[in-house]
């Protein structure tokens, strides 16, 4: 029987990558295919759920939220290595949004928190893997590095930060920083902090934060991992890594893969454009379902010969929203069945 990789990201707000991954499953298995389901992550939100195996455990630590309150943070302990995502113990959605969020004083010390954590699980030796997206912060990860030194330090254990974009320090409040509910005055401010902060990383780490790619992930905190001995990488590729992804697609006649929102940015260090780009590589055929498709994505698209479904444009929003599983399902049912192309 022919292989399908069922290879998602989450659908934010509406489905997950395992549950996307299942509904391909689902769809392909009746009509003939062998489908195996890996569900993907690029560093942000989902990345605990693309860690898991067999032998992993979660465990919850109360750490410092973005507004300082308490909050339960899961992370994950695979044997040696722990993974933990920042966007639970420092993430947007637990200040309320970019609305409850308050810009000026949103802290990453939770973070920090969960990394002292997870070195103890781990011990000397062992990998803590940050996953960088979701923040509520733009505080160049001050929060975060701040509780590791309190603590002592991360005991020796490898330091690695998973992110998608590749922002310089600085840019973590040009770019991002209205999206957490900062006034353009703001902006203006949490910049020159940021630069501020770069300056005293330099100095006292000897690191240059400003000129390091990826530094501005999760408001910065990218910048901090790499002040404490850490290094960035593609969350993407760590994910695929963990996976066998590359092995399982030289095997492949066909790759499925999506998001929520595709937008130009999704072939850009996000999983849509790393599966993309792997199976192209390999010659592998990909299909792109996602639940809304910007313009400039379907363009971006076309000019690749990509084939792309939109949930909302073939189902309405508001059903694409509320069955987002279900209508994946018949997205793949139709594109594998007599009429389609796989």
């Amino acid at each position: 029987m022919p292989l399908l990789v069922a290879a998602p990201d989450k659908f934010r707000g509406t489905a997950t990558a395992h549950e996307v991954a299942e509904a391909i499953d689902r769809a392909a298995s009746p009509l003939g295919w062998t489908a195996v389901a890996v569900p993907l992550s690029d560093g942000g939100e989902g990345l605990l759920e693309a860690f898991d195996a067999p032998g992993s455990r979660l465990e919850t630590t109360s750490v410092t939220g973005p507004d300082g309150a308490a909050v339960g943070a899961s992370w994950r302990v695979l044997g040696d290595t722990a993974v933990i995502e920042m966007a639970r113990a420092s993430g947007l959605v637990l200040a309320g949004g970019a609305r409850g969020n308050d810009p000026l004083r949103a802290t990453s010390r939770g973070t920090g928190e969960l990394m002292v954590a997870a070195s103890d699980a781990v011990g000397v030796g062992g990998t803590v893997v940050v996953g960088l997206g979701g923040s509520a912060t733009t505080d160049g990860g001050l929060g975060a590095l701040r509780a590791v030194e309190e603590a002592g330090g991360l005991h020796g254990v490898t330091l690695v930060g998973a992110c998608d974009v590749r922002v310089g320090f600085v840019e973590a409040a040009t770019l991002f920083a209205r999206q957490k509910g900062a006034s353009a005055e703001q902006v203006s401010e949490l910049e020159d902090r940021l630069r501020s902060l770069a300056d005293r990383y330099r100095r006292e780490f000897g690191i240059d934060v400003v000129a390091a790619p990826g530094a501005g992930a999760a408001g910065g905190l990218g910048g901090a991992l790499l002040a404490l001995g850490g290094t960035l990488r593609s969350g993407y590729e760590l994910v695929a890594e963990f996976h066998g992804l590359r092995r399982l697609l030289e095997r492949a006649q066909l790759v499925i893969t999506g998001e929520g929102l595709l937008d130009r940015s999704s072939f850009s260090g996000k999983v849509v454009g790393g599966v993309v780009g792997d199976a192209a590589t390999l010659g592998v055929d990909a299909l792109v379902v996602a639940g809304r498709v910007s313009d400039d994505a379907a363009v971006a698209a076309r000019e690749a010969g990509l084939r792309v479904v939109s949930l909302s444009r073939r189902f309405g929003e508001r059903r694409a929203m509320e069955d987002t599983v279900a209508c994946v399902e018949s997205v793949v049912r139709d594109a594998l069945g007599p009429t389609g192309r796989g």
